[in-house]
């Protein structure tokens, strides 16, 4: 990927980047399929199911028990997300000094639903950066490893996709964002980077860089620009 152009948007990525909700929304989802038949622990669904949309946990689901995925289960399941969101959910470490300092657009763009990051970003208090600024997989036809919420997000903020970047904290992430001929920059901050199978798929799938720290963010555009 070329960067020797200016950049017209930064896209953000919502779990595992502005937060750290990677680890506790696999905890909910191992603990909700094994109540309802399907028992898998916390490292399968980080490594099965992080940074794709829900559709990949039905066709799971529907694979290994012969049937469609009961609407309780998914009930089920969000209910355990809020309420652990609302007791244990943080940004990530000077997320917030970012996003007040940049003076480039940005936006977000999640495979979460739009309950979801509503609850996630009202949360961690990050709702007033990215105020009709949000974008998810319900918006398009294919989620995540497709470009398809990356190039409407684009699109959508009158944005070159070649002079996009992208920041991912996940392979399908990572490979939707190089699909959509944007450059993407891969975050290993978040906690569910203990996993070395998450480190080694992100690195596998081809970032422009890796960086572990917010911190190190505006120094880097500043250098790239």
């Amino acid at each position: 990927m070329c960067m020797s152009t200016r950049l017209e948007l930064i896209i953000f990525d919502c779990d595992g980047v502005v937060v750290d909700s990677e680890v506790l929304a696999c905890r909910c989802l191992a603990d909700a399929l094994t109540d309802f038949g399907v028992p898998v622990t916390l490292d399968v669904v980080i490594e099965r199911f992080l940074g794709r949309s829900f559709g990949v946990v039905e066709s799971y689901y529907e694979k290994v028990r012969g049937g469609p995925l009961p609407d309780a289960l998914r009930v089920d399941y969000e209910h355990r997300l809020l309420e652990i969101f609302r007791g244990s959910l943080l940004p990530i470490p000077a997320i917030k000094s970012v996003l007040t300092q940049l003076t480039i657009p940005f936006c977000l763009a999640s495979s979460s639903n739009d309950r979801r990051i509503e609850a996630t970003l009202a949360v961690t208090g990050l709702d007033r950066f990215f105020a009709g600024r949000v974008f998810n997989a319900a918006m398009v036809k294919n989620g995540k490893p497709a470009p398809d919420m990356f190039l409407l997000a684009a699109d959508t903020c009158h944005a070159d996709p070649g002079r996009t970047l992208v920041v991912e904290d996940t392979s399908p992430g990572i490979i939707a964002a190089k699909a959509a001929g944007m450059e993407v920059w891969g975050f290993v901050g978040g906690s569910h980077f203990a996993n070395d199978r998450v480190r080694q798929a992100l690195v596998d799938a081809g970032p422009d860089r890796t960086f572990a720290s917010m911190t190190e963010l505006l120094p880097m555009i500043e250098h790239r620009q």
